[in-house]
């Protein structure tokens, strides 16, 4: 039996799911400006998985980079679902006096 498939597919979906917390953890300390990380390691991952040899490994990196991509449209959405009110706003720090 080949477990190829399967394995990719558990993979893609604990990657989806582990993106989601990210992409809210990101934007409540970061806000929407920290995109540009994204995308570097989107373009990161989309190039490793280009010349991984391994039809599994190129696939999650591939799966990774795809999510990287995707989590930048993410932040910019979070930030109107935060200002909707459907998710807590950071507020600023108040420095002790």
């Amino acid at each position: 039996m080949y477990f190829t498939g399967l394995i990719i597919a558990l993979s893609t979906f604990f990657i989806i799911g582990l993106f989601h917390p990210i992409v809210i953890k990101s934007e409540y300390y970061f806000g929407a400006r920290c995109w540009p990380v994204f995308a570097v390691l989107g373009v990161v991952f989309v190039a490793v998985s280009v010349v991984l040899e391994s039809v599994v490994l190129s696939s999650i990196s591939g799966v990774v980079g795809a999510s990287c991509f995707w989590s930048i449209g993410e932040l910019f959405a979070q930030r109107k679902r935060v200002e909707r009110g459907w998710f807590p706003k950071r507020e600023p720090r108040q420095k002790k006096s």
